[in-house]
């Protein structure tokens, strides 16, 4: 009896089948007998597995199998040609690592011998098939198990579930013992490791690569659309079936459960992968086999995963179809950040990170490539006027480059370039987080500028909200990201607590205010004549702002049921719009004239702000930023308390708002009607918010960040922030003064 039996079915891999059984001969262990399963007599597969076989009495003649019947199939025909003593899967176009089989024998022996264990998990290398870093997934699984052989119920979190076949030896009289067998249709892995692990009693580990696993170009057919997907479910029900069956302990179902539905998760959230008329059932059927099985005790894990587990648990499907169908456009902004992938770019980008430093290069990001804009171009304009020394480098995606305004220099993301400045770079600022594959040097500093004064949750705190959760992905890793800043900057004390709660990490808060910001009490009246002309207001015109922010539980730009000609008309003759929808629905685009002015691509929020006569906005963090300018706000909530329970706020709008609240399209236009945006408790509001909010922001926020991060002066020598009653801020085209009386005030 040989010492192993290695099965190797072939079906469309004969061009690198031979790799396969090269690795497999080539090994120091001789002991085993290689049995290839073909598709028939004939086939390619098969004449090269006859080749092997008629030069090594090692390599059995083929077995065969119809590609109809699948892999699972495939595999039990071998099985029952299998007369080793343990028994290894391995795919066709895998290798074995060299040393495998000697370092499985000796592990085998070292935990007991023969018949000691009934499975030994070992590691395995996902490969890329051209380029890429190789991964090791199955090393964090195993790296808590006990050195020595052990029952499952030592290690319940080890069910297998995770791991693929040919991850795994099996002891061949407990897989003939307990009837083993691959499951018909699809995700046959996932099947039979269930199965496994519901029988198997002795269990060990080996904590090396066995297994050099071939990631196609083409992907998995698992992860491919097309009703093959709706297997899934019958192989988890059966997986949870057998170990009720088998009288599995609570504990050992807990996480054999929260496994198989991981699974189920991932198939579920991606719409794609299921044909349409199939996802509501796939979804139906699935909460009912997790309220089934669900076993006593189980809790949902953190974070987004978790929120899936309640929704299928609740059958919630409406509420599941908007989680995993939110945000797209936030994701597609995300995703164009770049990891530097290709071969020659992983190399440049290793060479440049091991030359020093460049104390003199600064690189600033903002809005993930859209341009020139936000807290890093208004420090980048500063650090030029008092640090000359300091050469900086903007990093634009290539459709925006073009709005790099002259005398800016720029990378365009993804370029040599691009990854030769963040490597060398001494300074890296950003208003979002700079690509996963950037490394936070030592030495270098890293500056979060924000983007806003937080009213909805952020960061760590989203995790409990279903929609954003799923949008916001691996909180490690956004964790990961957190650890490279060495400051953030805040503008008032309810941010520096907000962003303390949503980002923890080592940073340093920097309670400067927000650099963008500081045009609002440096610009004059000519600069707001000035935009106001570009943006094509007509003079003398009351230019009321409309900045919506984004909905999490929308897709798509929608303007609450507002009609904005029909707002002027009922707002009065003197109105007119400038229209600013969040920076997710920027086309580039842009029109003007007419009573709505559309100024979404217009490259300045602060210049549209400083157009403006009065904002209308419902949650945006725009507020916060228009507050500095000391002019009408009115809040138009038409859904706050969809708002609030999709996205979650720190704090209550509707009770301390910046000026009056309008609910309906016919409430706000009375507003503007009647003139009570202006009143004395409109003002009284606004006072009342810029004190809470307009703490640190006064035309100097950009020189402090200069001072303290790029010229290193400490934070004693940092001008201090001017008083709020002593600031003065720009003023509006349209002064209040020369508005009509509003009704409100009258005496």
């Amino acid at each position: 009896m040989p010492r192993f039996s290695i099965i190797v079915p072939t079906h469309g891999v004969a061009g690198r089948l031979s790799q396969a059984l090269d690795s497999v001969l080539a090994q120091s262990f001789g002991d085993f007998e290689l049995i290839p399963v073909c598709d028939a007599p004939g086939s390619p597969g098969a004449d090269v597995a006859a080749a092997y076989a008629g030069r090594d009495s090692r390599v059995l003649s083929p077995v065969h199998s119809p590609p109809a019947a699948g892999l699972g199939a495939a595999r039990n025909a071998g099985l029952a040609r299998a007369g080793g003593e343990h028994l290894l899967f391995l795919d066709g176009d895998d290798t074995l690592a060299p040393g495998a089989l000697r370092a499985i024998a000796d592990r085998l022996d070292e935990v007991g011998g023969p018949g000691a264990v009934d499975v030994l998990y070992t590691e395995h290398e996902r490969v890329p098939w051209w380029e890429g870093r190789p991964g090791n997934p199955a090393a964090p699984l195993l790296a808590q198990a006990p050195r020595g052989a052990f029952t499952p119920d030592e290690v319940p979190r080890l069910t297998g579930v995770p791991l693929p076949a040919w991850s795994a030896v099996y002891r061949r009289a407990f897989v003939v013992t307990y009837r083993l067998a691959f499951p018909d249709g699809h995700f046959t892995d996932l099947g039979w490791m269930g199965a496994v692990t519901a029988a198997a009693t002795r269990l060990a580990v080996l904590r090396q690569v066995v297994v050099r696993h071939l990631v196609r170009r083409q992907g998995s057919r698992l992860n491919t659309p097309g009703p093959h997907q709706l297997d899934l479910l019958d192989q988890v029900e059966r997986v949870l079936v057998t170990a009720a069956e088998r009288g599995l302990p609570a504990e050992r179902l807990r996480p054999l459960f929260a496994d198989l539905f991981a699974v189920v998760l991932k198939t579920a959230a991606r719409p794609e992968r299921l044909p349409a008329d199939s996802r509501r059932a796939f979804f139906r059927r699935a909460s009912r086999l997790h309220r089934g099985h669900r076993p006593a005790g189980f809790r949902p894990p953190g974070g987004s995963l978790g929120v899936q587990h309640r929704l299928l648990a609740a059958g919630a499907y409406a509420a599941f179809r908007a989680l995993r169908g939110t945000n797209r456009t936030a994701a597609r902004a995300a995703g164009r950040l770049p990891l530097p992938r290709g071969l020659r770019t992983r190399l440049l980008y290793a060479r440049e990170l091991r030359r020093p430093l460049d104390e003199n290069l600064a690189v600033y990001c903002a809005y993930w490539g859209r341009g020139y804009a936000c807290n890093p171009a208004a420090i980048h304009a500063r650090a030029r006027e008092l640090a000359p020394h300091i050469r900086s480098v903007f990093l634009v995606e290539p459709d925006r480059a073009h709005t790099v305004p002259d005398g800016v220099d720029y990378a365009v993301i993804g370029s040599r370039r691009y990854w030769q400045v963040l490597a060398r770079a001494k300074y890296l600022v950003n208003n979002a987080n700079f690509a996963e594959g950037v490394v936070k040097r030592p030495g270098s500093v890293h500056v979060q500028t924000q983007h806003g004064t937080p009213l909805k949750k952020m960061g760590v705190d989203q995790s409990t909200y279903p929609v954003v959760a799923a949008a916001t992905g691996s909180f490690t890793k956004l964790l990961g990201r957190v650890d490279r800043w060495d400051y953030n900057l805040s503008s008032n004390r309810h941010s520096t607590q907000m962003w303390e709660r949503a980002f923890p990490g080592s940073w340093e808060a920097l309670e400067y205010g927000y650099p963008r910001n500081d045009v609002f009490y440096t610009a004059t009246a000519d600069d707001v004549a000035r935009i106001r002309a570009e943006l094509g207001v007509p003079e003398g015109k009351l230019a009321v702002l409309y900045a919506p922010t984004h909905r999490d539980h929308r897709t798509g730009f929608a303007t609450g049921g507002l009609d904005l000609e029909a707002f002027c008309e009922a707002a009065g003759d003197d109105v007119v719009v400038l229209l600013r929808a969040h920076y997710f629905y920027d086309r580039g685009g842009g029109r003007g004239g007419g009573r709505v002015i559309d100024v979404t691509a217009h490259p300045s929020s602060e210049e549209v702000c400083l157009a403006a006569d009065a904002l209308v906005t419902d949650y945006s963090s725009i507020m916060f930023d228009y507050a500095n300018l000391d002019r009408p706000i009115v809040v138009y909530a038409d859904d706050w308390d969809v708002y609030t329970e999709t996205r979650g706020v720190y704090f209550d709008l509707m009770a301390e708002p910046p000026g009056p609240v309008a609910r309906t399209p016919g409430e706000l236009a009375r507003v503007f009607a009647d003139g009570s945006y202006r009143s004395a408790e409109s003002a009284r509001l606004r006072a009342a918010f810029r004190e809470r909010f307009c703490e640190f922001d006064d035309g100097r926020a950009a020189e402090r960040v200069v001072r303290r991060v790029f010229l290193g002066e400490p934070p004693e020598a940092i001008p201090p922030v001017t008083p709020l009653a002593e600031r003065v801020p720009a003023p509006a085209a349209v002064p209040l003064t020369s508005l009509r009386t509003s009704p409100l005030t009258r005496s």
